[in-house]
C-alpha cells in the first residue's frame, strides 16, 4: 500500500460547493498521533468557515456505556453507535472528523456503509513509538501509562481498575487496505500530516490558505 493512500474520491463536488456531508475516520494505535491530527484539521476547517466537527471516541464512550465493562462486546457496540452518530451528522451536512483506533475492519466498515462521503485516514506506526508518546501524555479521559500497565497484566497478571483491552497489546490493530490515506505517523510530524490530509481530501474540505 502506499502511504499516502489512492483510493478513488468522488471529486467533483464538495462540502463548499453543496453542503454535502463527509466524514474522516482517523484510525491508529493509542499514541500514534490521531487527537492531535484531528485537532489540527478541525482548526484549518474552521478557519474556511466550514461547518465542522470532532468526534473522539474517548470522549463519547462515557454516553455510549456509562457504566462499562470493557467487555469485546461493549466495545464492538460503542463503535457501533460512533459510527451512527457520524453518520447522522454527515447526513447534516458537516464534515465530521472522527477520532478513534477502530481496531476492527468490520467497525471501520460499518461507517463506510452508512455515510456515503467517507474516507479513512490510517496513521500507520509501531507500538514502540506509540507507547513512547502515550507515556508522555497526562491523565485525561484515557487511562495514563496504559502501554505499560497493559504490559505488566500481560506479565504478572496484576489488575488495574478500569483497563480494558489494549490496542497493540491485547488485540491487534487491522489495517484495511481500502483506507483513502496511509501515513507514515512515526517519520512524519503533525504538520506534514496536516498537509497530505488537506491535499488528499480538498475536493471535499474546501481550498484556501491557513
Amino acid at each position: 500500500m502506499q502511504t499516502d493512500g489512492n483510493a478513488a474520491l468522488d471529486d467533483t463536488e464538495g462540502p463548499e460547493a453543496d453542503k454535502t456531508g463527509a466524514a474522516l475516520w482517523f484510525t491508529g494505535l493509542p499514541g500514534s498521533g490521531k487527537s492531535t491530527l484531528a485537532r489540527a484539521v478541525l482548526d484549518v476547517l474552521k478557519k474556511r468557515g466550514l461547518d465542522a466537527v470532532l468526534l473522539q471516541m474517548d470522549a463519547r464512550r462515557a454516553h455510549y456505556t456509562p457504566r462499562p465493562l470493557y467487555t469485546v462486546k461493549e466495545r464492538a457496540e460503542a463503535y457501533r453507535m460512533f459510527a451512527e452518530e457520524a453518520a447522522g451528522l454527515a447526513g447534516e451536512g458537516r464534515i465530521v472528523l472522527m477520532d478513534g483506533s477502530g481496531p476492527q475492519v468490520a467497525m471501520r466498515e460499518r461507517a463506510r456503509e452508512l455515510i456515503e462521503r467517507f474516507a479513512e485516514v490510517h496513521l500507520r506506526c509501531g507500538v514502540t513509538t506509540a507507547m513512547k508518546r502515550e507515556s508522555a501524555r497526562p491523565e485525561g479521559t484515557v487511562m495514563a501509562g496504559l502501554y505499560a500497565k497493559a504490559m505488566k497484566r500481560k506479565a504478572t497478571g496484576q489488575k488495574f481498575e478500569g483497563l480494558g483491552q489494549v490496542i497493540g497489546v491485547d488485540v491487534p490493530f487491522e489495517e484495511d487496505p481500502r483506507a483513502e490515506l496511509v501515513l507514515d505517523a512515526a517519520a512524519s510530524s503533525t504538520d506534514e500530516m496536516l498537509a497530505k490530509v488537506l491535499e488528499r481530501f480538498s475536493a471535499w474540505l474546501g481550498h484556501g490558505r491557513e
